[in-house]
């Protein structure tokens, strides 16, 4: 698919060289990417910006990457220049420059990952109309911003079920990261699910401020596993790191303590081995990776859906409870998928606040 004419660029790079030129040099080009170059042909090419979180925070900015991948390697790109890459953004001032970064590379198709980016991708987008963007977790209302939501109440609220059919102490918690809505839906879902199965138990709920301080998770849920809390869902980004250091470190010193900890966005499964034990009780997936996928191919396909929100549930797979490798018995387990299709039946519909 071609990107732009040839003239219109031309006219475009003299209207806009001053702008684009004051984001960087060559040097700030390739700072953080995970390639320089590469050497593929095809006419289509696809990137992203991370959120602060990181290319490996193991969670959000690593689906997204694990899709921007699996979408290059299926057609036959090259990672670099002409395939598929990205820039990282150490803090929010990385944004614009980051995404007029890619611009300049010629990507055709640049995720910015995560609400944050609203405003930067709003600004990129109306400088740079022939180039197409997508922004995950936000809305920008403009012909060539492909906006992704995902249902988090309903997977969430999954979460929630599991957590209260397996607590020993009816105590629970929830540790967000930033209070926006994309994390308030996770809060949501959670608390109604634990709702439906013991309304009695109240979830004790903290926000760190953070989806990249490891310390601020870990403090946390050393109060919460303190206060007797038994299970704790995190929807933090890379502070979710510290909860599952947390509660490693508590198994490590007593093997017989009862803490766990449910997964965020991607199988957080490997993050809780202590030794021949796990202390992941199950991960909440987001499939980040499915909608990067998705999007790219329509756009690959002349079907980009500029000024469109797409919006991913349970009913298509865009969130889901992780294989529990055996932590949660298969009684449980059916209970679970009894919500799971009362929630596809549209006989429970999920809150997306507590408010």
């Amino acid at each position: 698919m071609s990107k732009r004419k040839y003239g219109l660029a031309l006219s475009l790079v003299l209207a806009a060289g001053t702008l684009l030129g004051a984001c960087g040099t060559d040097k700030d080009k390739d700072k953080n990417t995970s390639s320089s170059t590469g050497g593929n042909e095809s006419d289509f090419s696809i990137a992203m910006v991370t959120d602060v979180g990181g290319i490996d925070d193991k969670s959000f900015n690593q689906s997204a990457w694990e899709g921007i991948k699996k979408f290059g390697e299926d057609n036959g790109l090259a990672e670099g220049d002409g395939g598929y890459a990205y820039l990282q953004s150490k803090d929010d001032s990385d944004y614009t420059p980051n995404l007029n970064a890619l611009t300049r590379r010629d990507f055709n198709l640049i995720f910015g990952v995560g609400f944050l980016m609203e405003d930067a991708i709003g600004t990129i987008a109306s400088q740079q109309p022939d180039t197409h963007y997508a922004i995950i977790d936000g809305v920008v209302e403009q012909d060539n911003v492909a906006s992704i939501l995902f249902k988090e109440q309903e997977g969430a609220f999954l979460a929630g079920v599991a957590a209260a059919l397996m607590t020993k102490e009816d105590k629970i918690g929830f540790i967000g990261g930033m209070e926006i809505p994309v994390i308030e839906r996770f809060e949501a879902g959670f608390v109604a699910g634990v709702a439906a199965v013991k309304p009695d138990i109240k979830v004790d709920v903290k926000y760190t401020g953070s989806f990249d301080k490891a310390e601020l998770g870990k403090a946390a849920a050393g109060r919460m596993y303190s206060s007797g809390i038994d299970i704790i869902f995190h929807a933090a980004g890379g502070t979710g790191n510290g909860v599952f250091a947390e509660a490693k470190e508590r198994k490590e010193a007593d093997k017989n303590a009862n803490v766990w900890v449910i997964g965020v966005d991607s199988d957080q499964y490997d993050e809780g081995q202590v030794g021949d034990e796990n202390i992941t009780l199950t991960s909440m997936l987001k499939r980040v990776d499915v909608a990067v996928q998705d999007i790219s191919k329509l756009a690959q396909e002349g079907k980009f859906p500029g000024g469109e929100t797409k919006v991913y549930g349970l009913h298509d797979d865009g969130v889901a409870l992780a294989d529990s490798r055996g932590a949660i018995p298969q009684d449980v387990l059916d209970q679970i998928e009894e919500y799971k299709k009362k929630i596809a039946d549209g006989e429970i519909e999920v809150p997306e606040t507590t408010k």
